[in-house]
């Protein structure tokens, strides 16, 4: 029984697969609210009083490095140990990471933790690509990855009245414990709850491709690349809008948390938009890989674009909120149809490792631009104000997006079936994670 058949024809796995899809889609909500509560939570009051621009800058640039070596591993223990194991552990890391925050004090100490964070939360999507070429179909794949992936934004959408509610009302460091618990409730229910289905167990345990093998392909090697600059414009719009708009719009947290949710519901419609104009194309004729490629150079220009225009059409705070919405749209509607292009290139049981070293590259230009905001802020906020500092960097991340797009667009290949890695997979004996 294929998987096709196995999906789409057994009524149990039929309606399961939408409880998985919705587990990582809570998974990944939660994700977010671990990772942007300290950027809102520290944009003003007490904590921003211990948390300088630069030091900001250097905190990111911890979680990125964490969250670039962890990617580097994180896939390949993913697809080793399965689903189940591995989603829950890397959800127990990173939910005991985003605790410890709460008995921070220090910029130092902050930045261990987000060190420690960003390890455990790159897990999160190798674990859900991992868990949607199990339970879909590759024509349903970029409506799957759509749904669990639209949870980033609506963790972003949530986080700023939360933040602002449970800061103002208990403290930074009660809000930090009480976003544990929720993290925990998951962890429960996803233990209890999650299988492999049967149609795809077999292929799920096959052999694993060692790192160097799946290095020596182009597809990861540029797919790796065009994520070092791609994914960094998606952290500008989620680290810094809460300083932005304390920095240049002078609110503060209660303002924050009323409206700096319009960005993350603008770019929750691109989640699902990208995933559903695809599939769309699909039923219409357009072979699957150039459906994605069509649906990535949309989607990507969107972010370049809105991010170029920035400077030159943001007068007020909401035409700055419709900017970054806009930015966020194009990422989150580019980023449905990637976290599809492991599943359609190499073996499921590779799935969770290409993206992981992908993500390498995340992490990479995560670090190397969260430094340079914080550089660029520092330097000119003083002789030129916050507003064209800012500029600066909507300029910057503009032009990096379409760096990006163009590397995956002319330089990535074609998003087939790579025939030498599944017959590898298909071999009768192999050593696992072999460099």
């Amino acid at each position: 029984m294929d998987m096709q058949s196995g999906l789409v024809n057994g009524a149990q796995p039929l309606k399961m697969r939408w409880v998985m899809v919705g587990l990582a889609f809570l998974a990944t909500v939660l994700n977010y609210v671990h990772r942007l509560s300290f950027n809102y939570l520290s944009a003003d009051g007490d904590l921003r009083k211990l948390i300088p621009d630069d030091a900001f800058g250097y905190i990111g640039t911890a979680f990125f490095v964490a969250y670039m070596l962890s990617n580097a591993f994180s896939g390949f223990v993913i697809d080793r140990l399965g689903t189940r194991v591995g989603y829950a552990l890397c959800m127990a890391f990173w939910t005991s990471a985003g605790l410890i925050h709460a008995f921070a004090v220090t910029p130092l100490q902050f930045g261990v933790c987000r060190f420690l964070l960003g390890i455990g939360e790159a897990g999160n999507w190798p674990a859900a690509i991992k868990l949607t070429s199990e339970w879909f179909p590759p024509n349903e794949r970029s409506t799957a990855s759509g749904i669990f992936n639209s949870g980033s934004a609506l963790g972003a959408v949530i986080v700023p009245p939360m933040v602002a509610y449970l800061g103002v009302e208990y403290g930074w460091q009660a809000t930090f414990i009480i976003l544990a618990v929720f993290g925990y409730l998951w962890l429960a229910i996803f233990w209890f709850t999650y299988y492999t289905p049967e149609a795809t167990a077999k292929e799920a345990k096959a052999r694993i491709i060692p790192p160097l093998k799946l290095l020596k392909t182009r597809f990861v090697i540029m797919f790796t690349l065009s994520k070092t600059f791609m994914d960094p414009v998606w952290y500008f719009v989620t680290f810094w809008i809460g300083r932005y708009l304390v920095d240049v719009h002078h609110w503060d947290l209660k303002q924050i948390g009323w409206y700096a949710t319009i960005p993350f519901i603008i770019a929750d419609v691109g989640n699902l938009v990208g995933g559903y104009f695809t599939q769309y194309i699909i039923k219409r004729g357009v072979p699957i890989p150039r459906a994605r490629k069509i649906a990535v150079a949309l989607a990507g220009s969107i972010m370049g674009v809105s991010l170029l225009l920035g400077p030159f059409v943001i007068t007020t705070p909401l035409s700055a909120l419709l900017i970054f919405g806009m930015a966020g749209f194009g990422y989150t509607a580019y980023t449905a149809n990637s976290l599809a292009f492991p599943a359609d290139v190499v073996p499921k049981s590779a799935a969770a490792s290409v993206w992981g070293l992908a993500c390498v590259g995340t992490g990479l230009g995560g670090a190397l631009f969260q430094s340079l905001s914080g550089i660029v802020l520092k330097s000119y906020a003083g002789s030129l104000g916050y507003a064209a500092a800012y500029n600066i960097l909507f300029i910057g991340f503009g032009v990096v997006a379409l760096i990006g797009l163009l590397i995956m667009m002319l330089f990535m290949g074609p998003l087939v079936k790579n025939k030498e890695l599944h017959q590898y997979v298909e071999g009768d004996t192999a050593p696992v994670f072999q460099a």
